[in-house]
This record gives C-alpha cells, structure tokens and sequence, in this order.
C-alpha cells in the first residue's frame, strides 16, 4: 500500500435513505474530502438505483479518492422511481442494515492491493442510523453522528419520554385533533420558548406510543448521546438557546456544521464540486425561464421530497397562486397527490400561462439563489430551511410532518423570516399570504430579515 495513502484519514458516511439526509451528508462528505479525507459514501441500493436513471451511470463512478458503495435497506425489491413509505423503511434500517454495513466497512479494510485505500479511520453515520455507531463500536472504530435536522427538532425529539412521563401521552383517542389538545402550552423544554404540542415534531400525535416514527425517532435521538460526538447541521447564531440547552446537558459532544450550503460555496472547483445526489432528474430549464423575470418577482413553491396532499388541497394552493397575480415556479412531484397522479385543471393553466410554469424537480439551491425569487411556499424540511436563509429568502409556511411544525414555528416567531398556512389550506388564505409576502408590509419586513440572517450565516462561516 502506498505510505502516503495511508496516512490519509479515511471517513465512511452513511445518510438515512431519503433525499432530505443525502444531501446535508454529501455537503459534508464534500467538506471533508476538501480537508484531504478520503471519502466512502454508502448508499442504499434502491437509492443508487435512482440516483443512475436520474443522473446516469458516469455520475456515480466516484473520483480516485471519493468512492460510492451500496448496501440492502432490507426493503422488498422496487424499480419505483419514488420515494419509499418511511413507516417502513424507518423500521427496516433498524432491524436490517447493521450486519450489511458491517461487512462492507470490514470489506473496506481487508484489501490488500496497491491500489488500495487506508483503512477506515472513522464513521460518520447520520443520526438516525443508530447501526453506524454500533458498527463502529463493535470494530473499534471511532465514529460521530451527523444530526441533519434542526437541533430545535432534535431536542423535541429528545423529551418525547418525557411527555409519556407526565401524562401526556398517549393521546386517549383522536379527538385530541380537534378538540383543542395540541394547542396546549410547553414551557418545560429547556431552550425552547412559546411552544405548543403541536409545535413538537408530528410523530407524538399518537394513541400508542409503540407507533413506529415515535418510537424510532425519540429512540435514534437519544442513541445520539451516547456517540462520542454529535454535528449538528446548523449554526449557532439561528439555535443558540436550544443549541446552550443541549450542550449544557451533554457537556463536550456538541458541534455545530453550517449552513453547509453556504459552506461549499468555498470548496474548489473541481467535478466532486458540483456532484449532485438529487434522486429526481432536475429541470435546468427553470433556471432559464427565472432568467427572464424581474428581480422579487416570483413565488417557489416545492413541498420536498415526501410531502404529500389530497387532490383538494392541490386546487387549493393552485388557485391561490393564480388569483394572487403574481408570477410562480411550482415543483409538483408525479407522487404528490396522495394515490393519485397530480392532475391541475385546465382552467387554471389558461390563466397562469404567461406567469407561471410547473416542473417536477428543480435545483433548488440554485433557484433560491436566482435574483427573480422573492418568497418561497414551504414544507419546512431543514434543508429548505436553510437554503432559504442562505438566499434571503422569507417563507410560507406549510409543514406536513416530523419536525417541520417545529421548524414552521421558529421561522413564524423566534426567527422573524415566515408566515404559516393553515393546514387545512383554503385558496383565499394562500392569496392574501402571498400578496403579503411578495408586497405588503410583513412580507417586506420578512425580507429584510431574511438578508440579514444571511449576512449573520456567512459571518459564521
């Protein structure tokens, strides 16, 4: 083996199998291969299927010192160009995917030829595969979880014992949805102030606590603590009284990473720069058309990767955009609409063809970064968070679930950059918000926010 490549830390980084985890850890595993880390970036299978039909098979070929590897989710096989049921595959990586991952990383370790690599000096596995740690600690390798989320998600996520603990939970029946329950105040969660229950990740509205995502993801939090170390993908000006809490409770393990998209902007130029792992195939065309508008013209719309709405729900927000006036670049996944395709009416493509277009995936960092975008309609993933306050980007604020409430709520208060739609979306409320925030005074005092926010996250980096 070649002295030299020996002595070269090696890093093994294994993302949860969504688009939301791959691609903080990508940023990642770029920042580290830019401080001289050899990378080994493991992907599922069916993710690196995907990635291949959305990128081609040149894509994922690796550079002599950055290399892809795959392992078995444990899923039932599926060609599906579409993003997993996360029930299921939460439960699968828990049950299925150390012993895989195991042998790879053993695999890794064991050649012997010339061209070989160094031996895996660590292993950076995102929070929520617990088995990385595990692996790491049964081959005596040293390790660090890579929390991709928001630490005010993570420390929700952290007290959902707690909340079994005071009676709380579980819910007694469904009627806690409407009769007023969730509105309840927390104000014991330390680090975290004007909270509700329903600002708490989505996975405690339960009747059993055995649900999979409460029991997965209040589990995979606090695994994280018994890491060595914990990255979390944020930066301590925006989290700083969650992030105190957190390291007041956990003295010596906490490290803050970001905005890592603000981050690789520094990286150098180079292929590895502008590898992308979009499991979607990206419209560049977007890119063009928002070339054409006038600058704070336009409202993004994208929901994420997982997001999904009834059919009602679609004409809703679809009126709601054409009645505002204002021109729109929407991404409208082929599995948005729950069951069904994503079918708009006629009628509202006649009234918005000359200020409107819609795609099916879109590079989003690159289209909140274009001049022309003046406000962005959100899921509230973290990763859309963040590139938004990269941008100077405001927010309307639509969550689904996880801890996106979480998040919708600091954007609409703590952090001054958002406005929230009732979850229940009607046309008029999606109107009235997007001529506030492309024209009226809260959207512009938004705005002005979010600049500043981005000037405060370039000062940290």
């Amino acid at each position: 083996m070649d002295s030299v490549r020996a002595k070269k830390p090696h890093a093994v980084c294994i993302p949860f199998p969504t688009q939301g985890h791959v691609i903080p850890m990508m940023h990642l595993a770029k920042l580290l291969h830019s401080k001289g880390f050899h990378i080994t970036f493991v992907n599922t299978e069916f993710n690196h299927s995907r990635l291949i039909r959305s990128k081609g098979p040149d894509h994922v070929k690796g550079l002599p010192d950055f290399q892809f590897e795959t392992i078995p989710d444990g899923m039932p096989p599926s060609d599906l160009d579409a993003t997993q049921d996360t029930r299921a595959l939460c439960e699968s990586t828990r049950k299925n995917c150390l012993v895989p991952f195991k042998e790879l990383v053993i695999r890794l370790n064991s050649v012997q030829t010339d061209e070989a690599w160094p031996p895996v000096s660590c292993i950076v596995s995102d929070g929520m595969m617990g088995f990385g740690s595990k692996a790491a600690e049964e081959l005596g390798i040293p390790e660090v979880q890579f929390w991709t989320a928001s630490a005010c998600g993570f420390m929700g996520y952290l007290y959902f014992t707690e909340l079994i603990n005071r009676g709380i939970l579980p819910f007694k029946d469904e009627s806690f949805q409407d009769d007023g329950t969730l509105d309840t105040p927390i104000n014991w969660i330390p680090g975290m102030k004007n909270i509700r229950l329903k600002d708490l990740p989505s996975f405690i509205r339960v009747t059993d606590t055995k649900d999979i995502f409460f029991d997965f993801l209040g589990s995979e939090a606090q695994n994280c603590l018994n890491s060595t170390a914990i990255i979390f993908h944020t930066f301590d000006e925006f989290e700083y009284e969650v992030l105190e809490a957190i390291s007041a409770k956990f003295p010596g393990k906490i490290y803050t990473l970001g905005p890592l998209p603000l981050l690789n902007r520094h990286i150098p130029d180079s292929k590895l720069k502008s590898l992308s792992l979009s499991l979607w195939k990206e419209d560049s065309k977007c890119l063009q058309w928002l070339d054409q508008r006038e600058p704070n013209s336009v409202v993004y719309v994208n929901y994420g990767s997982m997001t999904v709405m009834t059919e009602q729900h679609l004409k809703e927000f679809a009126w709601g955009l054409a009645n505002s006036k204002h021109s729109f670049l929407w991404i409208v996944r082929p599995d948005l609409v729950m069951g069904d395709s994503a079918i708009l009416p006629e009628e509202f493509f006649e009234e918005t063809k000359d200020r409107g277009l819609i795609a099916n995936w879109c590079p989003q960092d690159q289209v909140l970064a274009h001049p022309a975008v003046g406000t962005f309609l959100s899921h509230c993933g973290w990763n859309s968070m963040l590139e938004s306050v990269c941008s100077g980007v405001p927010v309307i604020c639509w969550p689904f679930f996880a801890e996106q409430q979480t998040n919708c709520r600091y954007a609409c208060t703590s952090w001054g950059i958002g406005m929230e739609v009732n979850n229940d979306v009607k046309r008029v409320e999606v109107e009235t918000i997007v001529k506030e925030m492309m024209g009226g005074g809260e959207g512009k005092s938004d705005e002005a926010k979010g600049s500043r926010m981005e000037e405060e996250s370039r000062g940290s980096c």
